[in-house]
């Protein structure tokens, strides 16, 4: 069986947010739900299609991350020692050549991924070409606008 790398810290981030949904916002949707029907034809009622919607992509969220945590191989990275070299869950800073700067991103699993946040998926192109490399190597990431140049200047396993 296939079990995709998930950090400890994001699993606990996502079963605080499977907690949320389940007891915060499922609850509230289903609220919404009664009170739309009860203002009567739902076949034109914005809000009652709205709340449904709404409805359908907390379960679907709640299922694909339920789904995720039980076939999960969590791995506490703070307890890696990869000799300085860039594997799954490491923090790396690249010094971006062209603009010239810096940035920092941690390897992660595809779940929990959050570009927002600097967590990118280990299936990325930026991750990689970063995994096996170490600090003070250069990377070149092929991307849809052209390639760009990093070089490794940090790997840390927090």
């Amino acid at each position: 069986m296939n079990r995709p790398p998930l950090t400890d810290r994001g699993a606990d981030r996502l079963r605080t947010e499977v907690t949320q949904l389940k007891k915060v916002d499922r609850p509230r949707v289903i609220a919404a739900i009664a009170e739309a029907r009860a203002h009567g034809d739902l076949k034109e009622n914005a809000e009652y299609h709205a709340a449904r919607e709404q409805q359908g992509f907390i379960e679907g969220r709640i299922q694909r991350i339920e789904s995720g945590l039980s076939t999960a191989r969590i791995i506490e990275v703070s307890k890696l020692n990869a000799a300085g070299k860039v594997v799954f869950g490491a923090t790396v800073t690249l010094y971006d050549i062209e603009t010239e700067a810096e940035i920092t991103y941690q390897v992660v699993g595809d779940l929990e991924a959050d570009i927002k946040e600097r967590r990118i998926a280990i299936t990325s192109p930026i991750a990689r070409a970063m995994i096996g490399r170490l600090e003070g190597d250069e990377i070149v990431v092929k991307a849809p606008g052209g390639e760009m140049i990093y070089e490794i200047i940090r790997v840390e396993y927090l």
